[in-house]
């Protein structure tokens, strides 16, 4: 079943709780340096598929290897190469932001964990905020200090479960903006999210899960080609929300 350029295969995977049957037979495959999107509403399973694919849950049955790595026989190895950033903020408030960098390094028992820690704050814009405590920190710079403990040590793949809920425009324009840097250097991206706009902006390819099954997979091109023609009307095309609310940040950061 392994496939060297793919980063995720997953086939028939199935997983019930008690008398609630979540998923019913999952496949599909993420290609090396990618962003994937599972697209899919509260519910539909997404959360769990992350979770067995990160060795946190067991399936039921079905196979799925990470990395080149079976999560049921090698779980310490899928587990070395990659990161996972939950739905909400993992960090220590009462630490700054460099202190959570620094304990995340040590714990992955890294050379030069200060100097890790400051590469990170400046990829991430964080430099000027590094020594306050995360307490003080916005929505957006927490999530941000998030995504930057999951990457301390390089993970090859990363796990993001719904990473911009709860975020303001602003701040959830500043995370598809890592997401995206994360894939341009080579890091494989799985995102899980409820937002279209988000699968439409940040995927190569997406997967939408309903009641247990992936119901529709591939590029955005595909997905659209399931659809009819649209009809062709001529009329004055109007802004969207979002390309007004980029136009005056943008005036707004110019001035």
């Amino acid at each position: 079943m392994n496939i060297p350029n793919k980063a995720i295969q997953v086939k028939g995977l199935q997983k019930s709780y008690k008398q609630l049957h979540v998923l019913k037979g999952v496949d599909f495959e993420v290609e090396k340096g990618s962003i994937f999107a599972l697209l899919g509403a509260n519910g539909a399973g997404k959360t769990t598929i992350v979770k067995i694919l990160s060795t946190l849950l067991r399936q039921d049955s079905g196979n799925a290897i990470v990395n080149g790595f079976d999560v049921t026989l090698h779980p310490d190895n899928v587990r070395a190469s990659i990161s996972l950033t939950g739905q909400f903020a993992a960090v220590d408030e009462i630490l700054t932001g460099r202190e959570n960098l620094v304990m995340i390094a040590r714990l992955r028992h890294l050379r030069h964990p200060r100097q890790v820690a400051g590469d990170l704050l400046k990829r991430f814009g964080l430099s000027d905020a590094a020594d306050r405590r995360v307490a003080t920190y916005s929505g957006g710079m927490r999530r941000r200090l998030d995504i930057a403990m999951s990457l301390v040590g390089n993970a090859q793949l990363i796990f993001l479960d719904e990473p911009t809920t709860g975020l303001d425009p602003e701040a959830r324009l500043e995370v598809w903006k890592i997401i995206k840097e994360l894939a341009a250097s080579g890091v494989t991206v799985l995102l899980t999210t409820q937002y279209l706009e988000e699968a439409e902006q940040l995927a190569d390819r997406i997967a939408i899960l309903d009641q247990g099954r992936i119901i529709v997979s591939g590029t955005l091109a595909d997905l659209k080609k399931l659809f009819p023609p649209a009809k062709v009307e001529y009329i004055e095309k109007q802004p969207t929300l979002e390309e007004i609310f980029l136009s005056i940040i943008g005036k707004k950061q110019n001035n």
